[in-house]
């Protein structure tokens, strides 16, 4: 059998294991769920055992899947939920407490204090983002000020930060490695993006040690072997990272400044590849690392939407109108419109470009008519809205978007695209692999390991499955607009 990239998706309510071949082919893919844990309204955390498990047992059933064995793997690649923080003892590599998710909102007074300090330009232009409880610096503080000897032990020097690729690569390596790739630094309000390293400053304002922090490396490198993990032999080479949006933009192939892709996962994730150009946004986006190749910084404009898959899943789990995640789209599909009904899923707030930590659901425009069938296509079109919200943003911060490549699970439904295109009006650009999270980290590996020699050797290995072009009128499309106007004023 030829040599296998191996891919390891980290992602905030599975583990997605998949193995794809030098042609960019995927021979397999697995994904693991594991819990997830409230322990407060509000509050979302996940235990890295159970996350470790959903790895290990993922790799076991990818080569099962493919008819391989570990020595068929060449290099391992990692993509993770990003801000998503862990602490965990640096000899024993136990965790110190349960990770504390992206979705968590603990930290709103925090970041609120710091605001009312009169930090937040500061923050702003240091790293590119806002304060806001979306990111790990002030999840981290939290966990220094409420455990017990915790904050004695990082300045020791006893206990590690990280985001989920660091703890990866630790556990995966035997402990060989603490690192952090750029593009996950970059999200944590603890790094500078002109420099790609931990800022003194603003480590002294949110007080955190820098004996905890790991070493900041780039996208593409040799960070560790594995050493210790069943299934897999000592030796292969860990050599690609990155966050799960900018792997995205990576495994779409969106080289070039002004190109776009949108993530429809747990959230929806909106990049725009803005080149060697740190493009501050004056309009409520984010400023973020894309990757780094060699010595090559490549920088993106971000609009994170919080609630995208998850408002499928609340119908699913929290209203029971559907069994599984996939009946969304038939449903929706059974009625024409959805009648006036808006749904605004604002269930942990809103991200860019409102940012609103305090925003709560809404629901409008229900009648003695309404039916499962019009809540369902309101909650399809109010992720749509949403992403419209961020890349017209993009278009005032940045210039024109002529195109949109999508990918995530719900790329799939057809009439959530064509809504996004209609809404957008401009074409949506749908890959034969829309699983490009999990090719992005194969690449970024792949290319450390010499299985490409470049950009432009992967570019040619993108392929197109679908267009959706835009067919509503625009004076229908304003209508829709107004309602959600009006919606998003209430939530």
């Amino acid at each position: 059998m030829s040599k296998l990239l191996l891919s390891i998706d980290q992602g905030t309510t599975g583990t997605t294991v998949a193995l794809f071949d030098a042609e960019c082919r995927m021979r397999a893919k697995v994904n693991r769920e594991f819990r997830q844990i409230f322990p407060r309204p509000g509050w979302v955390e996940h235990d890295l055992d159970d996350i470790w498990e959903s790895v290990t047992l993922g790799i076991d059933e990818a080569l099962r899947q493919a008819g391989a064995r570990g020595a068929d793997v060449e290099a391992i690649g990692i993509t993770n939920q990003r801000e998503t923080t862990c602490v965990w003892e640096r000899d024993s590599l136990r965790p110190i407490h349960h990770a504390i998710v992206w979705q968590c909102r603990r930290t709103a007074p925090l970041c609120q204090t710091l605001k009312d300090a009169g930090h937040e330009a500061l923050f702003r232009q240091r790293t590119g983002l806002v304060l806001d409880p979306y990111f790990s610096g002030t999840k981290l503080r939290w966990l220094l000020d409420e455990l017990p000897d915790a904050r004695k032990r990082a300045e020791a020097g006893d206990l590690c930060f990280g985001t989920i690729d660091s703890w990866l690569v630790s556990r995966l390596s035997g402990g060989q490695a603490h690192v952090i790739e750029a593009s996950n630094a970059s999200r944590t309000l603890m790094m500078n993006l002109e420099t790609l390293d931990w800022d003194a400053e603003l480590l002294s304002i949110l007080g955190v040690p820098r004996a905890m922090l790991p070493a900041v490396r780039s996208s593409s490198e040799h960070y560790a072997s594995v050493r210790g993990v069943d299934s897999l032999p000592d030796g292969i080479p860990i050599c690609g990272m990155a966050g799960d949006q900018q792997a995205a933009l990576f495994g779409q192939a969106c080289f070039q400044p002004g190109q776009v892709k949108c993530t429809y996962g747990t959230g929806a994730f909106v990049l725009m590849n803005t080149g060697d150009e740190l493009v501050r946004s004056q309009r409520g986006l984010l400023t973020t690392v894309g990757w780094k190749v060699g010595d090559r910084v490549t920088y993106a404009l971000e609009g994170s939407v919080f609630i995208a898959g998850a408002a499928v899943q609340w119908l699913r789990d929290g209203l029971g109108l559907i069994r599984e995640s996939a009946e969304i789209e038939a449903l929706a599909a059974s009625v024409s419109s959805s009648d006036g009904v808006v749904f605004v899923p604002a269930l942990v707030g809103l991200g860019a470009p409102r940012w609103k930590a305090e925003a709560r659901g809404v629901i409008c425009g229900l009648t003695r008519g309404t039916t499962a069938a019009h809540l369902a296509r309101a909650a399809l079109e109010g992720i749509a809205f949403q992403v419209r919200d961020v890349i017209e943003t993009m278009r005032s911060d940045a210039g024109s978007v002529d195109l949109v490549r999508v990918d995530g699970g719900a790329a799939q439904n057809e009439l959530l695209l064509q809504f996004q295109a209609d809404l957008l009006a401009v074409e949506i650009h749908r890959p034969r692999i829309i699983e490009t999270t999990a090719l992005g980290a194969a690449l970024l590996a792949g290319l450390a390991a010499g299985v490409w020699k470049g950009l432009q050797d992967i570019q040619q290995r993108w392929e197109l499955d679908r267009r959706i072009s835009p067919r509503m009128e625009a004076e229908e499309v304003q209508a829709h607009l107004a309602r959600w106007e009006a919606a998003v004023a209430k939530a």
